[in-house]
């Protein structure tokens, strides 16, 4: 079992920072994936970034590359999102999730191959 817990959102103005954070526990096989995703109103589910466990290396979709970076410190159990340059097309609801082999994560950044899920945090940023 694999618990995840977000936190770090709130409201920011448009160019601002902010930083989420997600405190995992439970088995690191189903934590070798550790993706955040985000969900605003009226819009499907989208992968924002991910990270391998092991290897460390990420992945980023093209709406935050640049401007975000996805980062984890394994010692501490601990998943980081860092959004720079934040714009009001990123307002949404942040999750944590987390995936293994088995659930198909090394597949894609896709919510189907992700099985364990935070409660998500909210982020909002005014123009």
């Amino acid at each position: 079992q694999v618990q995840l817990v977000e936190s770090g959102g709130g409201s920011v103005q448009a160019g601002g920072s902010l930083r989420l954070s997600c405190a995992a526990s439970g088995s690191t096989y189903s934590r070798s994936c550790m993706g955040w995703f985000r969900q605003s109103p009226g819009k499907e589910r989208e992968g924002v970034a991910r990270i391998y466990r092991n290897s460390g290396a990420t992945y980023y979709a093209d709406s935050v590359k640049g401007r975000f970076t996805i980062s984890q410190d394994n010692a501490k159990n601990t998943l980081y999102l860092r959004m720079n340059s934040l714009k009001p097309e990123d307002t949404a609801m942040y999750y944590c999730a987390a995936g293994s082999p088995g659930s198909g994560c090394y597949s894609g950044l896709l919510e189907r191959y992700y099985n364990y899920w935070g409660q998500g945090t909210q982020v909002t940023v005014s123009s």
